[in-house]
């Protein structure tokens, strides 16, 4: 990001003059004495990294200044320095989303490696954002390495016309980046047709997706397309690819050797123009080796190869992903609450089943809640608490100052800790917030 913008906050005019020339290498460096000016500066220019003094005279230190940029610029990494003395407050705004601390006085080359970093985060989720919106962002969600190396891939190859296949585990999402890949593709007017490979059995697989003429075998009682011919123009999602058996799988490879098909019954082939994209969950190259599939087949499939990684090894995915069903299977269009208890156990769990289960767990805890704060007790063991036996409705509803106080947790956390506006926000003043945080037994970090 060599044309980063970047604001240091100290009331010491030589330590900002100093980080001035130490960051300038980095890009353009502004500065600003007090958590005031520093408002005034975050509030007209959107800065891409922000590097604040803890300990400043009133009004505010640099806790305030990393609120504001949290309500500003939330995607902007924030550097706290702080004297030795005040290691506790420095560890505090790293709760409250600082990107790191440092201590005076300074070591230069550690300045300069925690600033490259944190831009390098910054861009990483500039990146991200923008190839989660080509390539439908309701389909993909995550901020991980691993899918943003898949946003890539599928921005890349969209364009193209070769094969694809995508490999991954069940319910990895395999099926949605076949149709984000499509939608992206020139051939997005056209048809996207999806086939499970696995649910049919090999006698019909030829007709499936070759077609067939009339009298061809017992039943076919007229003649039918086959779905390469309904995806001609667009895209054929061939899901399970490695259940098919081989015979098919001679047919396939001269469909994508010569572009053409030949319908079940019939001699005169057909030209056809659609784009393969297949996904499996299994080892295709053991198969190969285990004679269970053709090579040649291989690799005219696997021209690009996109990997699904599992929910367990993107774990920083799971808030994003359980934030995204939750307010698509909300009721009414309220966004569901997510307690951090709950939040902590989902992303805890190893998700066997991945984003499938996820959204079906989380869409299961909606439909049996009616209060709209997820909790623990809202998910099935062994990601939450052991179902209770019902005795009655009113024993397991949890009362209006419990769903008060678990809904000023949430606000507080949601602000960075700022309790003036999350009373704000709550319409309350602090001294009512404080008594429900108090009975909540939540942290109340100051603003």
């Amino acid at each position: 990001m060599s044309s980063a913008r970047i604001l240091v906050v100290d009331d010491d005019p030589q330590a900002r003059d100093l980080l001035q020339r130490l960051l300038g290498t980095l890009g353009a460096v502004s500065q600003a004495p007090h958590p005031k000016a520093a408002a005034e500066k975050l509030a007209e220019t959107a800065y891409d990294l922000v590097l604040t003094d803890m300990a400043m005279p009133e009004p505010g230190d640099g806790l305030k200044v990393l609120q504001e940029v949290k309500a500003h610029l939330p995607d902007t990494p924030v550097i706290v320095v702080t004297a030795f003395g005040n290691i506790e407050g420095a560890l505090d705004s790293i709760q409250l989303g600082a990107f790191d601390y440092l201590a005076k006085p300074f070591d230069v080359d550690a300045i300069l490696r925690v600033a490259r970093r944190a831009l390098e985060q910054k861009r990483l989720v500039e990146e991200n954002r923008s190839l989660r919106q080509q390539v439908d962002r309701s389909a993909l969600v995550g901020r991980s390495p691993a899918l943003l190396e898949v946003y890539k891939q599928v921005a890349r190859a969209a364009a193209s016309n070769v094969p694809v296949l995508i490999t991954g585990e069940t319910g990895t999402g395999k099926e949605m980046v076949a149709r984000a890949l499509h939608k992206r593709s020139p051939r997005a007017s056209g048809s996207f047709i999806p086939v499970d490979c696995g649910a049919i059995t090999e006698s019909l697989m030829e007709s499936e997706l070759f077609g067939h003429a009339k009298g061809s075998f017992t039943g076919a009682s007229g003649a039918r397309r086959g779905v390469f011919e309904e995806a001609n123009g667009g895209t054929l999602f061939l899901d399970e690819i490695g259940d098919v058996g081989m015979k098919v799988q001679s047919q396939l490879l001269r469909v994508l050797q010569e572009g053409e098909i030949r319908r079940v019954g019939e001699s005169v082939p057909v030209k056809v123009d659609a784009r393969v994209v297949a996904a499996t969950n299994k080892d295709l190259k053991e198969r190969v080796a285990e004679g269970l599939f053709r090579e040649d087949l291989l690799y005219r499939l696997d021209v690009v190869h996109l990997h699904l990684p599992p929910v367990r090894e993107r774990r920083e995915d799971i808030p994003s992903l359980v934030q995204h069903f939750a307010a698509r299977h909300a009721r009414g269009g309220v966004s569901p609450v997510v307690t951090p208890e709950a939040m902590s156990r989902l992303t805890a769990y190893d998700w066997p089943g991945n984003v499938r289960q996820l959204e079906n767990v989380v869409a299961r805890a909606l439909a049996l809640n009616v209060t709209g704060v997820l909790g623990p007790q809202d998910f099935p063991e062994p990601i939450g608490d052991a179902p209770k036996r019902l005795t009655g409705l009113a024993g397991d509803m949890p009362s209006l100052a419990e769903l008060s106080r678990r809904y000023a947790a949430h606000v507080l956390q949601a602000v960075g800790g700022n309790k003036s506006e999350a009373a704000r926000l709550l319409d309350v003043d602090r001294k009512t917030l404080y008594k429900l945080l108090e009975a909540s037994g939540a942290e109340t970090p100051e603003s």
